[in-house]
Formats: C-alpha cells, structure tokens, sequence
C-alpha cells in the first residue's frame, strides 16, 4: 500500500488532475473523500476547483460523487449548507454537482430527514436552462423519486404547479416508475 505523507497529499492531486486522465480523477476524488474528515472545507474546495478545471460532466460526476456526495453522506449537517451556497455558483458544473451529491447521498441511505432539505434545494434549481445543470439536478431528483416517493408526494403540488419545468417533474416521474419496478421485482 502507497502512504503519501498529508503535507503532499494536495501537491499530488493538483498533480493528477493536470493529466486529465479518466483515473486522476478517480484518484483524486478518492483521495480528497480521505481528507474529509480532518480538511473538510479545503477538501470541498480543491473538488469545486478541479470540477471547474476539468469542464467536463464526467469530471463533475466522478468528482462529485466521491467528494461532495461523501460529504452530504457523512456529514449533512456540514454539508447541506454548502450545497444550498453552491446552488448560487456561476460555474454550471458547480451547480449540476449538488444534484450529483444528492444521487450519491441518498443511494447510500442518507437519512429521509436530510433527502427533505435537499428535494425542496432541487425543486428550486428546477428553473435551470442549462443542459447540464439540468442533467446532475435531475438525477438527483430521479433518485429521491426512486427512493423516497412518500416524500415526493409530499410535494406534489409544488412539483405539479407552473413554476415547476417540465424536465424536473419527468425525471420525478422516471424515479416514481423505478420504485415501482423495484417493489415489483421484490414480490
């Protein structure tokens, strides 16, 4: 196993990430969700920069994924905050990233009281243009639909009303269907 001594740890992944290889994201993702715990803001920002680097949806999702939607995971109370100040960034990859971290979150079983805070965060960025954005906050919503569609129902009014784009409320419709497929293939 390969130690690399913390005082180098971010000197390596800025490193990586100049190779835009597909692994140097991984890697580097990997190694950001490691230094969660004791580097918890700088972690969060070193991933907001590389995501912003890379420019691509699949360094937003790979990055996302192991560093944000860890965090939103294992430390929502830290976390949601961050991700509702995030909702407001310039950068379209910042912001796909929220739902990103809500996918990751909630497939690992964040708790139903968390997914509540962050569905009402989604239905807000629902108003997206932005291809992108539109994709990483639809996944988000798909899976809260897939996992938590007591909690949809909930608000079906505010997803069922005007002010709510039609993308949003066909990804909560494809999330509703994979419940039911699931429940189904259970019986």
């Amino acid at each position: 196993m390969l130690f690399v001594p913390e005082a180098e740890q971010l000197h390596l992944t800025d490193r990586l990430i100049v190779t835009t290889e597909m692994g140097s994201y991984v890697l580097t993702g990997i190694i950001l969700q490691q230094r969660l715990p004791e580097h918890f803001e700088e972690s969060i920002h070193k991933a907001c920069t590389y995501i912003t680097m890379g420019n691509q949806w699949y360094v937003c999702d790979i990055i996302g994924e192991r560093v944000l939607g860890h965090a939103l995971l294992t430390s929502p109370k830290k976390t949601i905050p961050l991700l509702e100040e995030l909702a407001h960034h310039p950068d379209k990859w910042i912001v796909r990233t929220i739902g990103v971290a809500t996918h990751y979150a909630v497939k690992k079983g964040l708790p139903a009281t968390f997914v509540d805070i962050l569905l009402k965060l989604l239905i807000s960025l629902s108003n997206t243009t932005d291809f992108h954005v539109k994709k990483g906050i639809g996944w988000g919503a798909k899976t809260i639909a897939k996992f938590h569609p007591k909690l949809v129902a909930c608000y079906s009014k505010v997803i069922e009303s005007p002010e709510t784009k039609q993308w949003f409320r066909t990804k909560i419709t494809i999330g509703l269907n994979r419940h039911k497929l699931g429940a189904k293939q259970i019986q």
